[in-house]
């Protein structure tokens, strides 16, 4: 794995098509699927419940001839399809194409939007495809497990699954980002843990097409001629055509190794009554969800800043646009941040993000401090895109109340790093801390940073902390900085450099849940941080297919103990105990400024030292007799030469990782039950470094 390298932009308002090279897939045979009983149960309960039914209605009053139908009905435009379901019309078979020469015939080409269309052409109307019209709209390819839907423009599918999506002719919009017609493939992840993904149809551009010609020779390659033409009979000038495999990576083989994790990409219990079954797209490992279920919801507040800032992006400003995006917990900042990356995404090739939030972040495993650029849209959770940012401190917690000052100071780091000839948009995610300290910080960062747009998140119709306007700024207190004295704002007055501004966006967030942690299973908190982990540590399976390789499996590096420095970040620990607390845990792969020196015995830090991070590993095991240190790692090896420190912090591995290894007849490695908590010191030790209650502040 390689650090992603910096890219100069020479202009903002470039059109991103990465039409380089598309995905290059192997056929996936259906033993190897993933297949979650609970929903092949329930497949198999519908399709007996179908058995049951008449497919076949019969007419009670005698059928009347296409002359006699035409003379007693009036004159409507366009012919009325003669079944429905959610705005799709069912199809006519073969055979029946003598019995509609007449009807076509004797209508009129004129569709409801006033084109002029084929005989063929049937009613669509917008909204949540589902039911009955994903058996009409999608047929499954040539190839096993995949299959091609058509959608008519503002059309939406919401699913849960995991796909890999190609539009094959229009335009589609996931996440906001829009996938046109000629670029490459994409992975969709919409798991349990989150809210489910929309796939939106946008319809095709301005130009005028032959839109059945035209489909008709792109589904050559994926669909028989049956299937083929049903579907071309559902395509209109304004449609889009998808192409949908499934989706089988390191990552997904690895998640669904571990038992609780198994039906991580399925509904959860309160969707199963919504989950639309027996479809097409059930084989590849995507289940539609009907009307009932939501799906991503944006208030029109939110929709107004996305609108704003986009349009500042694109705009004449001087220098890069910088958005800090702040709120309280579970308010939707991170859904915010993934949709203004992916809009943003575009109309530009990258844009810089600093992650400011210790407990739930983006591209890395939580307890760091980071600066990305991001080029690929973000069309999953945070576990399903972790990456190696250029620049990356790991602080070891994921929460910075014990040294306010350390975050700071990496921050300023961070943002020290990055180019400032740079003209790429940055985005800054923060905490949910919005209270006493934590609010003190937002109006430091503010100051410290030279932001252009602050959004600020809020529910109920009112916000839950002071709103951070630049009027407001001027007078407030942060942690290190203090609002400007009246002899300061008299000087800038008379000077005429007025202090700087910035624009400040309030954003009602509206979906349902908003303000409370997710009470459902893979939704909490401190989940998501074990699923970021766990996708990290997928990196160290092979890219191959085959079976998920345990830890005690896999061949570590071996390190001289010598040749570098360990330390723990978190909390105090003496050094004869530092290897008991370090081995079989987590450890960043840090670089010290200065040379590592030993006098013929093991490096142990005295106290935790600002340095820059590039990964992370697992430290299997350590040898005192030979000197070693066993360390597993998906990092390059060219960045493992510079690597110089290991650092111990709070962030522990998942105790699945542990207690599934397979293999061992009697006792496992690293794990026994042969442990009392009653024991002085057994439990956790928090050390808290100067942290000053509000209302002590000035108080002797």
């Amino acid at each position: 794995m390689k650090v992603n390298k910096n890219t100069q932009i020479k202009g903002k308002a470039q059109k991103w098509k990465d039409v380089r090279s598309k995905r290059c897939r192997s056929s996936i045979k259906p033993s190897e699927l993933n297949s979650s009983p609970v929903i092949v149960k329930m497949i198999k309960e519908h399709q007996v419940s179908v058995k049951k039914k008449p497919s076949v209605k019969r007419l009670k009053n005698k059928p009347k001839t296409v002359s006699e139908n035409k003379k007693n009905s009036p004159g409507s435009g366009f012919n009325k399809p003669d079944s429905q379901a959610n705005g799709c019309s069912t199809f006519a078979l073969d055979d029946e194409k003598e019995d509609f020469q007449d009807c076509r015939e004797g209508s009129e080409s004129v569709h409801a939007n006033g084109m002029e269309t084929s005989e063929d052409t049937e009613e669509f109307q917008a909204g949540r495809l589902e039911g009955e019209a994903l058996h009409h709209c999608a047929q499954r390819g040539n190839q096993q497990n995949r299959a091609v839907l058509v959608m008519q423009k503002n059309q939406t599918m919401c699913f849960r699954g995991k796909c890999i999506v190609t539009c094959l002719y229009g335009r589609v919009e996931v996440m906001g980002f829009t996938i046109d017609e000629g670029q490459r493939s994409y992975p969709l992840f919409s798991p349990a843990s989150h809210c489910p993904l929309t796939i939106r149809a946008l319809g095709n551009s301005d130009y005028i097409r032959d839109d059945r010609t035209e489909a008709s020779n792109i589904l050559q390659d994926y669909l028989s001629q049956a299937s083929r033409k049903k579907l071309v009979k559902k395509v209109t000038q304004t449609s889009s055509i998808i192409l949908l495999d499934p989706l089988e990576t390191p990552l997904t083989r690895f998640l669904s190794s571990f038992t609780h994790l198994s039906e991580l990409f399925s509904p959860p219990v309160s969707e199963l009554m919504s989950a639309v079954l027996d479809t097409p797209l059930n084989g590849l490992g995507m289940i539609p969800l009907g009307s009932t279920i939501e799906g991503l919801k944006t208030s029109r507040s939110c929709r107004d800043a996305l609108s704003t800032v986009v349009s500042a992006c694109r705009g004449d400003i001087d220098g890069c646009a910088v958005i800090l995006v702040c709120g309280i917990k579970n308010v939707g900042k991170s859904t915010f941040i993934r949709l203004l990356i992916n809009t943003l995404l575009n109309h530009t090739s990258s844009v810089d993000y600093l992650e400011g939030d210790l407990g739930q972040t983006e591209f890395t495993p939580a307890g760091c401090l980071s600066l990305a650029t991001v080029k690929e849209p973000l069309l999953g959770p945070p576990f399903t895109h972790q990456l190696a940012p250029e620049h990356m401190i790991y602080y070891g917690q994921h929460s910075c109340e014990t040294d306010l000052d350390r975050y700071l100071e990496s921050l300023k780091s961070l943002w020290r790093r990055r180019p400032q000839s740079r003209e790429m948009p940055v985005i800054i995610n923060t905490m949910g801390w919005v209270k006493g300290f934590g609010f003190q910080l937002l109006v430091d960062l503010i100051r410290f940073l030279p932001v252009t747009h602050v959004v600020q998140l809020s529910h109920g119709g009112t916000t839950q902390c002071p709103s951070l306007t630049p009027e407001f700024l001027r007078t407030a207190q942060g942690y290190h900085t203090c609002p400007p004295t009246q002899t300061a704002l008299n000087e800038f007055t008379e000077t005429h450099y007025p202090p700087r501004t910035y624009t400040h966006l309030n954003v009602q967030s509206e979906f349902q849940g908003v303000g409370r942690q997710g009470t459902a299973t893979h939704q909490r908190s401190n989940e998501h941080r074990e699923l970021s982990l766990l996708g990290y540590l997928s990196q160290l399976q092979s890219p191959e297919p085959g079976p998920v390789r345990p830890l005690h499996t896999l061949t570590p590096y071996q390190v001289p103990n010598t040749a570098v420095a360990l330390g723990v970040m978190h909390c105090e620990v003496a050094p004869s105990h530092m290897f008991y607390a370090a081995n079989a845990s987590l450890v960043g792969l840090c670089c010290l400024a200065e040379k590592v020196t030993s006098k013929g015995g093991p490096v142990v830090l005295s106290q935790a030292t600002l340095c820059p991070c590039v990964g992370f590993g697992v430290l299997r095991g350590i040898d005192m007799a030979r000197g070693l240190y066993f360390l597993l790692t998906p990092v390059d090896p060219s960045i493992l030469r510079k690597v110089n420190c290991l650092l111990l912090g709070a962030i522990s591995l998942p105790s699945c990782i542990l207690t599934t290894q397979s293999g061992f007849e009697s006792e496992m490695p690293y794990v026994t039950a042969d442990y009392s908590f009653d024991l002085t010191g057994a439990g956790k030790l928090r050390v808290f470094k100067g942290l000053m209650r509000p209302s002590l502040m000035g108080v002797q």
